[in-house]
């Protein structure tokens, strides 16, 4: 047992002393942080495919009345505004999910436009400071309506203010820019899709409800990683398209060619996701001078932005390529293994989803949206007829109402 003491009473009165049960206790703290975590900052709803800090980005972005077509403003004046507001927690975690957005290598459609040092895929970026940003074009699309009524708001954290509960999301965000986080006894990690594959499976699904899953992989074959790589084994993915969990494979896109007269070299023009090149050369490097990789003369970075990325491993005299190929993607980040695990928020309640079922969401989601959009000008002619009508029966009895 455990004693708490309640808050301090007044100075006339005695001292009231509660016992309580440590493990309840512990029970109870343990599972009210739990749920903060999994509802309020680790998962992202299926709807809009965001977490809440995300969305809260956006929709501040916009009550700023900040567009893709106005300048840049501080990131720190958006951080700021977002952590005052909306999202009481520290500036860092905040500025981080922003970045997020803004990174082509880490978003395959990426919802802020960011000016600066936004990193990469070897460096993070620069103070928010020194960095600008304003929404991506697709982030209109993330917010058009919210003035109509088309999604619940609901109190900020300290109930002075509103904000959406959701965005109405005319793309599926979800499945179109992945997610990944950690919660209490959960994770999520879902990787990035094509956006016209994954709209041609909506439309395709919204036509016929009763589609499967091989209709829906005709239009979705798999994952389309920003940074590129090619997928090794389609059964892995196949069986995250069916029950939300699987594992699959990434490469390096290579390709042999004549670095001079004598030698040949290994270029390397795609990663693996998350993959940055000078991982990848310190990488090899430990591993030829742990003598556990042979063949390998030197690696050379000719990366540019004419040509993106070029990285050039020369081979030593003697050695076979593809061997030593066979070699790189066994000891160094050249193969990746990929775990997708589709937890996301539906109703306010963590699920591992399919391809299928994540769609089915978001277009119950759109509808809604749809369906509510239609109905807002409809209600405000009503209200403003019932303003009608009493100005009406004021201006025929204006004597009484004068009175």
């Amino acid at each position: 047992m455990a004693r708490r003491t309640s808050p301090p009473p007044p100075p006339d009165a005695p001292e009231r002393i509660v016992d309580i049960d440590v493990e309840q206790e512990m029970q109870g703290a343990f599972l009210e942080y739990a749920y903060s975590v999994i509802y309020s900052r680790a998962l992202p709803d299926a709807r809009d495919g965001l977490k809440p800090v995300q969305r809260r980005i956006l929709y501040m972005m916009q009550d700023m009345g900040l567009t893709p077509e106005r300048a840049h403003v501080k990131s720190a004046r958006v951080v700021g505004e977002v952590m005052g507001k909306l999202h009481p927690h520290g500036d860092v975690a905040i500025y981080d999910a922003l970045v997020r957005q803004a990174q082509p290598f880490t978003m395959r459609v990426p919802l802020v436009d960011g000016h600066g040092n936004f990193g990469s895929l070897d460096a993070g970026p620069a103070a928010q400071r020194y960095t600008e940003a304003r929404p991506a074009p697709a982030a209109l699309l993330m917010t058009t309506g919210l003035d109509e009524d088309v999604v619940d708001f609901v109190p900020n954290y300290d109930d002075r203010l509103k904000e959406p509960g959701v965005l109405p999301a005319a793309f599926p965000n979800l499945l179109v820019n992945g997610a990944s986080g950690i919660a209490v006894g959960m994770a999520t990690n879902m990787p990035p899709h094509n956006l016209g594959e994954v709209i041609a499976a909506a439309r395709h699904l919204l036509k016929h409800p009763d589609a499967d899953l091989p209709e829906l992989m005709r239009f979705v074959p798999g994952p389309d990683f920003p940074t590129g790589g090619r997928v090794v084994g389609l059964e892995g993915i196949r069986d995250a398209y069916a029950n939300g969990r699987g594992t699959f494979r990434t490469r390096a896109a290579v390709r042999v060619e004549n670095v001079t007269a004598r030698r040949k070299g290994i270029v390397v023009t795609e990663l693996p996701y998350g993959v940055g090149p000078e991982r990848l050369t310190e990488k090899i490097a430990d591993s030829v001078k742990a003598k556990r990789l042979q063949g390998v003369a030197d690696v050379v970075d000719l990366s540019d932005r004419t040509r993106g990325l070029h990285l050039v491993i020369e081979v030593k005299n003697g050695f076979v390529p593809e061997a030593v190929l066979e070699q790189l993607y066994r000891l160094t980040p050249m193969e990746e293994t990929f775990g997708i695990n589709n937890v996301a928020l539906v109703e306010g309640q963590p699920r591992t989803l399919g391809l299928k079922e994540l769609l089915e969401v978001f277009i119950a989601h759109r509808v809604d949206v749809v369906r509510r959009r239609r109905a807002y000008p409809w209600r405000r002619r009503e209200e403003r007829q019932h303003q009608l009508d009493g100005l009406l029966v004021a201006v025929l009895d204006n004597d009484d109402v004068i009175a």
